[in-house]
């Protein structure tokens, strides 16, 4: 990519401008939330990079447009928005099976498919530098990764069994993404109710502390309005039991993650499957954030497919991830479009700390690159959603077939020019943080 040389002070404002159309309301809002997730974001090159996707896009919508490998279908694919190496994990599917896959789709919309594998390679020059990885080491990383996505996206295109393509599971996992598989199933629905809850009077109800709120009688009745609004969303599949949804508490909450800082949500406890305690179910109702990626694609007909931006977390996440969660859905609250899905008890992130050996490095890199390419072919015209009505894994192979060569290469190079260029901009926005330069803090 080729971006304007800056002085550290004109991309310190630059930086400041981005933040500001991509935060300001929110931190005007919440400001206290704001301090800890830029203090976090502070605390290493990768951690800013994982909280900076609005800078990311636009950085890539400075690029000249289109570019090797996008066409008007490549162009236009279900992608995740925000995939850099930590955003892999476990879940418990709609059939009850632990996957390994990618996960947190609060970023996902419809654009290029090779900007998902840009932010991921980029994330990988991150890890690797801190791991004290040689340039060639990463490059060559970063090749591992593309190499395995091309091969199992070729394979899905060429109509590939599913036996010769399965998901990760515990079955057929290996190395570290087999150990969170098996950390995610030494976990339990009790331990986690265990965690958030407490029985008063033979029933279960939100322990006090912990990060929860008590609500007052109004915000009560509008979260319970929104759950009904929610249960409408759901698909038939998952009202087998409509006990399932019997609501017993509801409290507050406010995020303050990285990803989610300043945007309020709500916990609520439900009866579950069953009248036993152990099977109750914890839910979130969370608002939606607008897409960093949205903001640079300008295709009317994908910003009026979506109701709100909780509609658009739910139909993307239905789209990329096969059999998703059961309790995922949309409602709204307070005019916003807010995303509802289950707190789950069995979901383990990919922990990298101690992933050191470039060899084995190598083996979780080219098992995320198999993960991206399944993640891209689910989402298609076999999705149910007519927003993407053809097959992207044949249209995504079509077009790397037409210039083999330089996949790889591709995402390499960017990988070094992006991982420096967010070294250095951590660096800026760590002198702005600590010298009171961002506005509202």
């Amino acid at each position: 990519m080729s971006v304007p040389q800056l002085s550290a002070e004109q991309r310190g404002e630059e930086i400041l401008a981005v933040f500001d159309t991509a935060f300001g309301e929110l931190l005007a809002a919440d400001p206290a939330a704001f301090r800890v997730k830029f203090r976090k974001m502070a605390a290493s090159a990768f951690a800013f990079y994982r909280g900076t996707a609005c800078l990311f896009y636009h950085d890539l919508a400075a690029e000249k447009r289109g570019g090797p490998y996008l066409d008007d279908r490549t162009s236009r694919v279900w992608i995740h928005g925000d995939l850099h190496a930590e955003n892999f994990g476990t879940y418990m599917d709609a059939t009850g099976r632990l996957i390994f896959n990618v996960n947190d789709f609060d970023e996902a919309y419809v654009g290029p498919f090779t900007w998902d594998l840009k932010r991921f390679a980029a994330s990988m020059a991150l890890i690797g530098y801190a791991k004290a990885l040689s340039d060639d080491q990463i490059g060559e990383l970063v090749t591992v990764y593309a190499t395995a996505y091309r091969e199992r996206v070729h394979a899905l295109a060429t109509g590939a069994k599913s036996d010769e393509v399965p998901p990760f599971t515990l079955d057929t996992a290996q190395g570290p993404l087999l150990d969170a598989l098996r950390d995610a199933r030494s976990l339990t629905r009790f331990g986690l109710l265990d965690s958030m809850t407490e029985i008063r009077d033979f029933e279960r109800r939100f322990a006090p502390g912990g990060g929860s709120i008590e609500l007052d009688a109004a915000t009560r009745y509008k979260v319970l309005a929104a759950f009904d609004g929610y249960l409408e969303t759901l698909p038939e599949s998952s009202l087998a039991r409509p006990d399932s949804y019997r609501v017993k508490d509801v409290v507050g909450r406010r995020g303050i993650g990285i990803g989610s800082a300043g945007l309020p949500s709500y916990n609520i406890l439900l009866e579950g499957n069953s009248d036993a305690l152990e099977n109750d179910v914890v839910i979130y109702i969370k608002q939606a954030q607008t897409p960093a990626v949205s903001r640079h694609i300008t295709d009317p007909a994908i910003r009026e497919y979506f109701q709100h931006e909780g509609h658009r977390t739910v139909i993307s996440q239905r789209a990329l991830q096969a059999h998703a969660d059961p309790w995922l859905g949309w409602t709204e609250l307070d005019g916003a479009g807010q995303l509802v899905a289950e707190v789950s008890p069995y979901a383990v992130d990919l922990d990298w700390g101690d992933i050191d050996d470039p060899e084995e490095i190598a083996a979780v890199v080219a098992d995320l690159g198999r993960s991206t390419a399944t993640m891209h072919a689910a989402a298609d015209d076999q999705s149910g959603e007519s927003l993407v009505p053809f097959s992207t894994e044949r249209a995504i192979d079509a077009a790397i077939a037409a210039e083999e060569a330089g996949f790889a290469e591709l995402l390499v190079d960017f990988a070094h020019e992006y991982g420096a260029r967010a070294r250095t901009d951590h660096q800026i926005f760590v002198d702005l943080f600590r010298n009171g330069r961002i506005p509202g803090l």
